[in-house]
């Protein structure tokens, strides 16, 4: 086993885990940046839209006030207040950060950074370099860590963290390419590993996404937090097989793509909260305006991501889906093809080269595909500490910001502001410890044997059937709309599979083995899937990301926080905890009127 010691150990290298080792470098610690793929091959460059942040470069009426409602408000109430708050307040000046650091934005006639309409969000809000935003964030992030000479550990996957009375003292894993382990003994830990997404068979989601973070956290001691709120993006592909679930930017939408059934009717009219007919409209720009008139919002195409999810899935079921098993985004009726290959070069060429369809000429197929997760690590809001001292989350596997939905182009101003939050805290704790925490060598011992335990047994079940049988599990039994009885045949099934997981046998050796590899990553994703199912049970009502058929409507009652825990004997336990209490002077700009001068506010989300 190799070991090595670092004051700070980033686990997690896209746009949160790069931010924090940057922060955490800078404030004079030994920092270790860990990342289970290549550097730079992150979840982040999936992010298309842009970076919100209330620059105010297109409507100078913009401020962290709005932006804090318009969060708010997308997350259905349940976000943490005080994140949202230091998220609106802070993400300017990391945007102007980035741009001091070498990111090349697109501008505006006056040279200012430009900002795009995306939804959810009441002004153009969105710092954007055409539809390559989160590329352009990682390639600038990774240039300045390398430059500050971060120890990088790439295809490294951490597999328990390491743990006494309270507090973290390391991470255990393995060299993915020699499978040799690898011990990294640390003051402080920060979790940066993404989302869960591949714990369903449809999903925007490469294939690091297997909850490796969430899994050691509550291993660890750690809370976990609404994980039963799932983001469903509305826009994946859907043909040809081989990417479907490949992201569509809302960016599409933002640029004035409409959807469309089968049968050419721009459907999202009909799951408005009230139903207004337009068919006495000449174009679509005229049928956008009389709904603007009518709703006070820009166009139904941009109404939040859960609502459009549900609208898309409603029309599917009916029958006026697309010969694939979706529906249609127009965006050629609308714009010229100069103005789709200047403003969305990617998804034209995405496109093109992988399904042969030309967006300048013709409709995109789409449906919702798994996206995002709002629940994850129970972390202070300021500091970004989990309730296991020393270990840290930021980025997507924290919870918090998001609440019940999140608004597009949060996820990569999240990155950047608590990803700097969490390296300047962890940093100050390591600081804070006169030496390095002990090692348990028993525990250790322990973890290598677990570590090693597919490669030693001889005979047991195949990781891949267990992997693609949860995958089929989440995707019929806990997607997009959910009823109590599927959740809880999902959780038997959830069950059986973890047993059958602990039996997985892999043949061969340590070294290039992706069937041991899937053997660790599955227990891993059950874990997961066990928390999103139970919450998903124990929340009767639809919020947000997460829709109970059995229980259509928001219940008031239900605005508080699922906590899950594991029990001494190592059960997973579900809690109910009250929400954070606002304070009244950002109570009140929830119910303020729309301030004058704002367009119309569209709702939804990269």
């Amino acid at each position: 086993m190799r070991r090595h010691e670092y004051d700070v150990v980033v686990i997690g290298a896209g746009g949160a885990g790069l931010r924090a080792a940057i922060e955490a470098s800078a404030m004079g610690v030994r920092t270790a940046l860990v990342c289970k793929s290549l550097l730079g091959k992150a979840h982040t460059v999936m992010a298309e839209g842009g970076i919100a942040a209330a620059l105010g470069n297109v409507w100078k009426e913009d401020n962290w006030k709005v932006h804090f409602r318009d969060t708010m408000r997308g997350g259905k109430l349940l976000n943490h207040w005080r994140m949202a708050q230091i998220h609106a307040q802070e993400a300017p000046a990391r945007v102007l950060e980035l741009e001091e650091w070498g990111a090349l934005f697109d501008r505006t006639k006056d040279g200012l950074i430009l900002q795009r309409d995306f939804g959810g969000h009441r002004y153009a809000r969105l710092a954007h370099v055409g539809d390559r935003t989160g590329l352009e964030m990682i390639k600038t992030l990774q240039h300045h860590a390398v430059h500050r000479g971060i120890d990088v550990f790439m295809e490294t996957t951490m597999f328990r963290l390491l743990a006494e009375d309270g507090r973290v003292s390391g991470a255990i894993g393995y060299e993915r390419q020699t499978g040799r382990p690898i011990l990294l003994h640390a003051k402080a830990v920060i979790l940066a590993t993404g989302g869960i997404g591949k714990a369903w068979t449809v999903t925007s989601n490469s294939w690091e996404y297997t909850g490796d973070g969430l899994a050691m956290a509550l291993e660890a001691g750690a809370d976990l937090l609404n994980m039963e709120m799932t983001q469903f993006h509305p826009t994946g592909m859907v043909w040809p097989l081989s990417v479907r679930g490949l992201l569509v930017t809302e960016g599409v939408r933002g640029d004035g793509g409409t959807l469309k059934n089968a049968e050419g009717e721009r459907f999202m009219f009909r799951y408005i909260p009230e139903f207004f007919r337009a068919e006495t409209a000449d174009t679509e720009e005229e049928a956008d305006a009389w709904y603007e008139d009518k709703t006070k919002r820009r166009t139904p195409d941009l109404l939040p991501r859960d609502e459009v999810a549900r609208a898309i899935n409603a029309e599917i079921k009916a029958g006026r889906g697309s010969p694939h098993g979706g529906v249609f985004l127009d965006i050629a009726t609308r714009r010229s093809a100069d103005y789709i290959r200047r403003r969305l070069p990617s998804m034209y060429h995405q496109f093109m080269q992988l399904a042969g369809v030309d967006i300048t000429r013709e409709p995109m197929e789409i449906a919702p595909t798994c996206h995002y997760l709002m629940g994850g690590v129970k972390v202070d809001p300021d500091s970004q500490q989990s309730t296991v001292a020393g270990l840290f989350a930021a980025g997507e596997v924290a919870a918090g910001l998001h609440g019940a939905n999140r608004l597009g182009g949060n996820s990569l101003s999240d990155l950047l502001v608590f990803g700097r939050r969490a390296g300047l805290y962890a940093a100050e704790y390591a600081k804070r410890l006169a030496r390095m925490p002990a090692l348990d060598e028993e525990r250790v011992r322990r973890a290598e044997r677990d570590l090693a335990a597919p490669l030693d047994r001889h005979e047991g079940e195949d990781p891949y059937a267990v992997q693609s049988e949860l995958q089929r599990t989440m995707q019929s039994l806990v997607g997009i709309i959910r009823t109590g009885s599927e959740l809880e045949e999902a959780i038997t099934k959830i069950d059986a599979l973890a047993e059958r997981a602990s039996r997985t046998a892999t043949r061969g050796g340590r070294a290039y083995n992706p069937s041991w590899h899937t053997a660790l990553d599955v227990r891993s994703q059950l874990t997961c899937a066990a928390s999103v199912a139970r919450s998903a049970l124990t929340r009767e009502e639809s919020r947000g990301g997460h829709t109970r058929e059995d229980f259509p409507k928001a219940d008031a009652a239900w605005g508080k926080r699922l906590v899950v825990t594991r029990g001494g004997d190592g059960r997973m336990e579900i809690s109910i905890e009250a929400r954070p209490e606002i304070p009244a002077e950002l109570q009140a700009l929830l119910g303020e009127e729309r301030p004058a001068g704002a367009p119309a506010a569209a709702a939804g989300g990269s």
